[in-house]
This record gives structure tokens, C-alpha cells and sequence, in this order.
């Protein structure tokens, strides 16, 4: 009985992509989030939610150690992509986050074409030995950000030029250009319009085949329509965890509950 325990656990344990044990993060003397554990499963789609200022963004940064450009943030406890540890001094950040892609609250394309835009991270990684094959690449982030029809015929015009709705889609393609397994977004439809945020909600949806996606979202409804996993958090701590269907209706924490039905928030 105790061989089929050990070895359940240990397969929910490979299952994970990324796992977080006992995570803290302090700015300062500002004690941000408070041990946090949890499992995030591959080619899932899981939702960060809580309060404005409850730590969900402050831990998404933690998961590509985006928190290592800020000074005074210091991060403790262990987090593990594939079993790795991704605070390993010989770990390096700019190589993780090319496997843990970022994708922002704001839409933020280079000063740069749509065609430089996608190319800037397989340049830097020397993921194309031509520019056929660069080119290649482009085409295929472009499509796989649902976005190439509306811009094929003009890849040399820049970025900035684009709708917002459109940038988003263009900064989710860049992210992915690299093949990341992870594909972190932080709020990727706050700056966006009903009708732009319904295309980049369908693009998460067909993203998920491909790769793990951690949604940090203030809208429980976009989080009930896109995730199947959801994460609740707390003034810094991860209160609850599940499947997003249970976590909605039928949480198991009275915290949970509170903010799903209005009363804290």
C-alpha cells in the first residue's frame, strides 16, 4: 500500500512543469508572499487571481526571475522548472526566460518592424542558421499568434503601429518565437477592448496545446472562461488551489468565497 502511495505521488510530481516549495519574497522589509506551494501542470492554462495588491503578479515574477531586476526584492524557498532549479547560481536568467516566455499588463512591441520584433529573440539565441529559416520562424509565431493575416503584407512597418488588441497579439507571438515551454502574462487583456480581449482569450485557449500558461488576471470571469487550474491569493499567501470549476463554486475556504461572491476585493 505504501509502494502505490510513494509511487502516485511521484508521478503527480513529474507531471508538474513548474513546481514552487516554501516561496517567500521580501522587498525590503516588506514580507510580499508568504510560503507559498503549488504544482503548475504542462499544457494547462492556470489562473493567478486575488486582490489588487494580494502578491499574484509579484509570484508570476517570480517563475522567470523577473524579481532579479529589482533591487531591493529577494526571493527564498525553491522553484523548479522540469525538476531544475531555477535559482541555481549557474542558471542563466536570460536563457530561462527564453523558456519562460513574458507576455505584459501593457502592450510593449520595440521601436522596431513587426518582422524585427518577432526576429529579436531567435537572433539573440541563434535558433536560425538563415534567414530563411528566420523568416520561417516569423511566419509561424505570427500564425501561431493569430495575427499573420492581419499583418503579412506588411512585416517591415513597425510594431507601434498596430491597434493595441493587435499589439498584444504581436508581444504574445514575440514571446513564443523562442519556443518557450512556459508562457507567463501578466493581466495581457487590462489595456485591451472587449472585442480585442476576446481574440487574445481564444489565442490563450489554442495556446495551450503547445505549452504551460500561467494567466495573471483581476477578472474572475476571464479566469473561469480561459483556465482550467486556478490559484487564489491572499495578502501574500496562496489560499487555495484546484480545479478553476471547484474553486468557483465550490471553494473550500471562506476567504475564497468572500471574493468570489464580492464581499472582500
Amino acid at each position: 500500500m505504501l509502494d502505490t502511495q510513494a509511487s502516485e505521488s511521484t508521478t503527480e510530481m513529474t507531471q508538474a512543469k513548474i513546481s514552487a516549495r516554501n516561496v517567500q519574497v521580501f522587498y525590503g522589509d516588506n514580507h510580499a508572499i508568504k510560503d507559498v506551494n503549488v504544482d503548475i501542470e504542462d499544457k494547462t492554462v492556470t489562473a493567478f487571481i486575488g486582490p489588487s495588491g494580494c502578491g499574484k503578479s509579484t509570484f508570476l515574477r517570480c517563475l522567470n526571475r523577473m524579481n532579479d531586476t529589482i533591487d531591493i526584492a529577494r526571493v527564498e524557498g525553491e522553484i523548479t522548472l522540469d525538476g531544475e532549479d531555477i535559482y541555481d547560481p549557474k542558471v542563466d536568467p536570460v536563457q530561462l526566460r527564453a523558456k519562460v516566455g513574458m507576455v505584459f499588463q501593457k502592450p510593449n512591441p520595440f521601436p522596431k518592424s513587426i518582422y524585427d520584433n518577432i526576429a529579436y529573440g531567435p537572433r539573440i539565441h541563434g535558433l536560425a542558421r538563415s534567414r530563411a529559416e528566420l523568416d520561417e520562424i516569423v511566419e509561424n509565431s505570427l500564425r501561431r499568434g493569430a495575427i499573420w493575416d492581419e499583418v503579412k503584407d506588411r512585416l517591415h512597418a513597425p510594431g507601434t503601429g498596430l491597434s493595441g488588441g493587435q499589439q498584444q497579439r504581436l508581444c504574445i507571438a514575440r514571446a513564443i518565437a523562442t519556443e518557450p515551454e512556459v508562457l507567463l502574462m501578466d493581466e495581457p487583456c487590462s489595456a485591451l477592448d472587449p472585442i480585442a480581449t476576446a481574440q487574445v482569450e481564444e489565442l490563450i485557449d489554442e495556446l495551450r496545446k503547445n505549452f504551460s500558461v500561467v494567466i495573471v488576471t483581476h477578472s474572475m470571469q476571464q479566469a473561469a472562461r480561459v483556465s482550467q487550474k486556478t490559484a487564489f491569493f491572499h495578502l501574500g499567501n496562496l489560499v487555495e488551489y484546484g480545479e478553476t470549476g471547484q474553486i468557483f463554486t465550490n471553494p473550500r475556504d471562506s476567504r475564497t468565497e468572500s471574493y468570489i461572491t464580492g464581499r472582500i476585493g
